[in-house]
């Protein structure tokens, strides 16, 4: 009776120790609050996307989602924040800026954006858009095209950043018509419109997002959508492929990274968790309302997305001449 009350309590002390010493993934992920890491300043498209999806997949999860932006380094310094975290609960809100474009802006790259992270699930794109200021004489891609051949010195043109794709567009722009332009890159839309609405810039090109509400109040007008397909929240404006230019076609996307490694129970689960709340018909309209169009993926279909993105804009970003 002694040595089996002695082996029951051995078998029992042996079990707490293993559940002790088992992992945090043990457990359901996520085990503890979620940080999500938006790499541009509050008030830009993927910022905006990132507080409509936050508050419901919180509710999903189980736990607190932070959404907590760090812009700067062409995006670079918050995709570099994610991949130093190391601890399976932060996360990139990731975009064509970190993942498709700045790792060509650099002589040696800071990562590898298929590598060094797993594309977990998709959330939308969203189109880019050429704006001028209403005192610009251009209504149209063609107008605008004579008036900087006609200013007779570099057109500064904004965008929300260096390495931005505003900013990678307009070198497009510029290198597909050979015209004289050179680029002001903000620390986000905001300052950039504060600039255009004192006069002090003409042009930008900017997410469909950033520039809406100036647009509807007639203090900016758009000229063309960078899409190839019409935007449920601007649907008067062209499109590239409409007006003769097709290279010009690039659009935003944004979606859920992890650092390589994290575990495919995670991984499983938090895509699941966002197609739910991307079937919530009150999202899409909140997102379309921002000028997202949104489409269910797996993971493995978003990481093949992803794939297809850097494929399409490593020459374009090279052949700029963008560097950072």
């Amino acid at each position: 009776m002694i040595a089996r009350r002695t082996t029951l309590g051995a078998l029992l002390g042996m079990t707490a120790l293993a559940s002790f010493g088992a992992p945090a993934f043990a457990q359901q992920w996520p085990a503890r609050p979620v940080k999500i890491i938006v790499t541009f300043p509050p008030g830009g498209a993927s910022d905006a996307a990132a507080r409509v999806i936050s508050g419901p997949l919180q509710e999903k999860l189980g736990q607190t989602i932070v959404v907590d932006n760090k812009p700067g380094g062409g995006t670079t310094i918050g995709a570099n924040a994610v991949l130093a975290a190391k601890d399976d609960h932060t996360l990139l809100l990731s975009n064509s800026a970190p993942i498709s474009i700045a790792p060509y802006l650099f002589d040696k790259p800071p990562y590898d954006p298929l590598k060094d992270f797993v594309h977990v699930a998709y959330i939308g794109s969203v189109a880019n858009t050429f704006v001028v200021r209403p005192a610009v004489p251009a209504k149209d891609m063609k107008e605008l095209v004579a008036w900087i051949k006609a200013q007779g010195k570099p057109v500064p043109f904004g965008s929300g950043g260096q390495g931005s794709i505003g900013h990678i567009i307009g070198e497009m722009f510029k290198a597909e018509l050979g015209l004289d332009m050179e680029h002001i890159g903000y620390r986000g839309a905001a300052p950039m419109f504060q600039d255009m609405m004192a006069g002090q810039l003409d042009f930008a090109v900017v997410t469909l997002t950033e520039v809406l509400p100036l647009a509807k109040d007639g203090k900016l007008r758009m000229l063309a959508l960078t899409s190839t397909q019409k935007a449920p929240s601007a649907p008067d404006v062209p499109l590239v492929t409409d007006l003769g230019y097709p290279k010009l076609v690039a659009e935003n996307f944004v979606g859920l990274s992890a650092p390589t490694g994290f575990p495919p129970d995670a991984q499983a689960r938090l895509n699941k968790a966002m197609a739910e709340v991307l079937a919530d018909p009150k999202i899409i309209e909140r997102l379309g309302d921002l000028g997202f169009v949104t489409k269910p993926m797996s993971s493995a279909e978003f990481t093949a997305f992803v794939a297809a993105q850097v494929q399409a804009f490593q020459a374009p970003v090279k052949a700029s001449g963008a560097k950072l």
